[in-house]
């Protein structure tokens, strides 16, 4: 095959909020949803390179890539190196960068399944998850590949949630959010956590009706330190969007009643 290619989708937080600490993690409890409409494209294609290779438009350096970081936690497994001698990684980006989407974490999902096929590794979902885990704690939900799931712990835990396909817009505002710089505010200013039975409820309910039943501010827990650190978000604050992640994406679902 000259060419193998695969959908690395998008994700938006119905709501996150923190259960608890766990040294200098944070502990959560939300609902990933993925976004079909918004996807960036991963491709193994035939190189003359003889060495790893990935080709697209990064703000990072190669090193800090996720899909590099995937890379290196495969390389080992018999056939895999020999494989990226012949074929480099092309990924075409439409996910925006620093917007709470989940891009990266999805591209390197995407890079472990489409690896393990092609190489023939065998691994399981849950044997993939656990090398997930060791480059992001969204990368998880991008692994099992599910539409709906309640995600927990730092990330590692990970729940299909049986719900219809929601229909998702989101916009991106020209906001590059620090992620560590929100959640050290958070931890400083803002720091509660969700008690268990008010987790459990919502881990319960549609994402519809969670959405009919809080407002923006009540659905995210990083909301207010984002815009804290970046005023200008406000701007974009409007009647039925919801804030995903650490920002600065919001989002709309069509099909709420």
């Amino acid at each position: 095959m000259n060419e193998m290619s695969e959908k690395s989708y998008a994700k938006v937080n119905i709501f996150l909020k923190i259960s608890d600490k766990r040294d200098s993690y944070h502990e959560l409890v939300s609902r990933f949803v993925r976004v079909h409409s918004l996807y960036d494209t991963i491709s193994f294609v035939k190189s003359s390179r003889k060495a790893f290779s990935i080709i697209g438009n990064f703000s990072c350096n190669i090193e800090s890539n996720t899909v590099y970081k995937a890379y290196n936690l495969l390389k080992d497994f018999v056939g895999v190196e020999e494989f990226f001698k012949n074929y480099s990684v092309e990924i075409k980006k439409n996910i925006p960068e620093f917007a709470g989407l989940g891009g990266g974490s999805s591209n390197a999902a995407t890079f472990l399944l489409m690896t393990n096929k092609y190489c023939n590794l065998n691994l399981t979902k849950d044997g993939l998850c656990k090398i997930a885990v060791k480059i992001g704690a969204d990368v998880p939900f991008f692994v099992y590949e599910y539409d709906s799931a309640n995600v927990t712990g730092i990330g590692e835990i990970v729940e299909r949630f049986d719900e219809e396909i929601l229909n998702i817009d989101t916009i991106t505002p020209n906001i590059k959010c620090n992620t560590g710089e929100i959640f050290k505010l958070f931890r400083e200013n803002f720091y509660k956590q969700i008690s268990r039975n008010e987790a459990d409820k919502l881990l319960k309910m549609k994402s519809v009706e969670i959405l009919n039943n809080l407002n923006i501010k009540e659905a995210n827990d990083l909301y207010e330190p984002a815009i804290s650190v970046y005023p200008d978000l406000k701007e974009y604050t409007k009647k039925d969007w919801f804030f995903s992640g650490s920002g600065s994406s919001f989002f709309k679902v069509n099909n709420v009643k």
